[in-house]
């Protein structure tokens, strides 16, 4: 049977500014999800997300700690996450209460539930 998944993270305030010469340990904002950037084997608590709505559709911006972010699109019919812009492919996989989603030397593990009557996200890449 076909399940639906819903990324399930609260509303996000937006992130703070920091100052400072060092790149911060973990980016800034409140929601915080598992990542292993720019090729790190390790993951960690260290992203932050913010959700945005364009064109009618809710996106997901992960901020990394170094100041860079990624863009991912919630798909309306309940399969997971896409790429919001790039040209890049995501990976995705729904693994128990978690997508794991890998972009580049990137990865993510956002929180998911599943709901009945949608489509399984399908390994893609």
């Amino acid at each position: 049977m076909a399940m639906k998944l819903c990324i399930a993270l609260p509303f996000l305030a937006l992130a703070a500014c920091s100052a400072g010469d060092k790149a911060p340990e973990q980016a800034e904002g409140g929601e915080r999800i598992a990542c292993a950037v720019a090729g790190s084997a390790e993951l960690k608590p260290v992203c932050a997300v913010e959700r945005a709505e364009e064109q009618g559709r809710l996106v997901l911006v992960v901020h990394h700690p170094d100041g860079g972010f990624r863009r991912f699109a919630v798909m309306t019919d309940g399969s997971g996450l896409a790429v919001a812009d790039g040209a890049q492919v995501a990976v995705t996989r729904l693994d128990g209460d978690r997508l794991d989603v890998s972009l580049g030397a990137d990865r993510y593990l956002f929180p998911a539930t599943r709901k009945p009557d949608a489509p399984q996200p399908e390994p893609t890449g």
